[in-house]
């Protein structure tokens, strides 16, 4: 089994740590089959003449017999300055963070030390989690029966009993709620539990499935493709398996945070990650705990407005084509505040270069943004050089107006409580300025 370690933007030769030419390509057909991938896969893997070249995708592609993990990297000019392991456990801790995961802080120092792939730290995780739950008892659903019984159980089915059982005096129609462990939540795990452990290597890890195997035997095993995701009901009875399930999702389903699995080819799971989306929504979940209790909600991909419509001479109040989405929007009492856009590139470090390295696409997204929202207070907001000093780089105002736009960094390699009081501090001055923001239309 040949498995290989890249960072993003970065490249494997053929040849190079045992990745063969076929192998190459097999992880580059994997790729093209993911349903995130462009043309050709462009945007995940790209296959060179003589070479496996990352993109802006993070995680694992398997194929037959080899596997690639990608990890993030800010800058993809500078060299490696933190291992494998330091960003394996960075990115493991922006998908709990993001996702809303809930994994066992406690063994995030483990993680850390561990050599294991993304995939594996996954399972691993997914396999202790489901493990202590089930110890503390299986979630039960009450569920209608209908038996013939030579006692009384619950009501008495008169229709049946008086024609099916007519000519069966000892048998009673009964119709009786019977509690159950088999649920649309448990046929999730079972199915988990049976799929991830075609794909685990480590001893500990698989064990850990083999038991839950055993403990899983009467659950009912479905197809992936049949899972009932749309049955499982969290509620208060069952609002400890809520993280579970949010695992168990990003494992099995087909979606940006999940993974491409086909069932004819068993050899091995693609399990990728924007890391645009990612870093928003890394960023968006730190934000709202550093604003909790101020009154201001932070709302990420919202406000739809669209920024063009029928031409009719007049004021145009609201457009119905090219619709826009703001990473955040920072809102309070029914007003927008700000405007955060977050961009997983690195900027300049030249101190001559008066754009700081700020695309121009970026500038006009904003631009579009402070019309539409008739917002004051704009920021895009990159990620910083880990250990390199952050925070808000450049400040500048928008011809024609009074709107200001801030650059900024942070840097995402601190503790969360260290990174939510920067995030905290860079919204502070967005928040405390006197103009009254424009009111939201309906």
């Amino acid at each position: 089994m040949t498995h290989l370690t890249i960072r993003e933007w970065g490249h494997a030769r053929f040849g190079e740590r045992g990745l063969s030419r076929a192998q190459a390509h097999a992880l580059h057909a994997e790729a093209c089959q993911h349903p995130l991938a462009r043309e050709d896969a462009t945007n995940i893997l790209v296959l060179g003449r003589d070479r496996l070249v990352a993109r802006q995708m993070v995680g694992m592609v398997a194929a037959r017999g080899c596997s690639l993990e990608i990890l993030p990297k800010v800058d993809p000019d500078a060299g490696a300055e933190e291992s494998d392991d330091t960003v394996r456990a960075r990115l493991v801790r922006m998908l709990d963070v993001a996702l809303g995961l809930d994994l066992d802080l406690g063994a995030e120092a483990a993680i850390a030390r561990q050599h294991d792939t993304l995939l594996e730290i996954l399972i691993n995780a997914f396999a202790t989690r489901l493990l202590a739950e089930i110890r503390r008892g299986l979630p039960r659903a009450y569920r209608r029966r209908e038996e013939d019984l030579s006692a009384l159980r619950g009501r008495l089915d008169i229709t049946r009993q008086f024609t099916r059982n007519a000519v069966r005096p000892d048998r009673l129609a009964c119709r009786f709620d019977e509690l159950e462990a088999d649920t649309p939540l448990m046929r999730i795990m079972a199915a988990a539990v049976v799929l991830l452990a075609r794909h685990v290597r480590a001893h500990e890890t698989r064990r850990k499935l083999d038991e839950l195997r055993f403990v899983l035997a009467d659950i009912p095993l479905l197809p992936v493709n049949r899972l009932p995701w749309s049955a499982v009901r969290i509620d208060r009875t069952n609002r400890r398996w809520d993280a579970l399930f949010r695992l168990a999702r990003l494992l099995l389903q087909r979606d940006w945070q999940a993974t491409h699995h086909d069932a004819r080819k068993p050899e091995g799971l693609t399990l990728l990650f924007p890391m645009n989306d990612l870093f928003e929504k890394y960023v968006a979940a730190l934000l709202r705990r550093a604003l909790a209790g101020n009154g201001i909600e932070v709302i990420d991909q919202g406000g739809h407005r669209a920024c063009l419509g029928t031409f009719t001479g007049q004021h145009l109040k609201s457009g119905h084509v090219f619709r826009t989405k703001p990473d955040l929007i920072l809102r309070q009492n029914g007003w927008t505040r700000a405007i955060i856009d977050t961009k997983w590139k690195h900027l300049s470090d030249d101190p001559l270069d008066r754009k700081h390295g700020v695309s121009q696409a970026d500038v006009y997204q904003l631009m579009a943004y402070a019309r539409l929202y008739q917002v004051p207070e704009l920021m895009l907001l990159y990620p910083g050089r880990p250990g390199k000093l952050a925070g808000e780089r450049a400040q500048y105002g928008i011809a024609g107006g009074r709107e200001r736009l801030r650059i900024a960094t942070v840097d995402i390699s601190l503790p969360e409580p260290a990174l939510q009081a920067a995030l905290a501090q860079l919204a502070a001055p967005m928040l405390a300025g006197q103009r009254q923001p424009a009111p939201l239309e309906a």
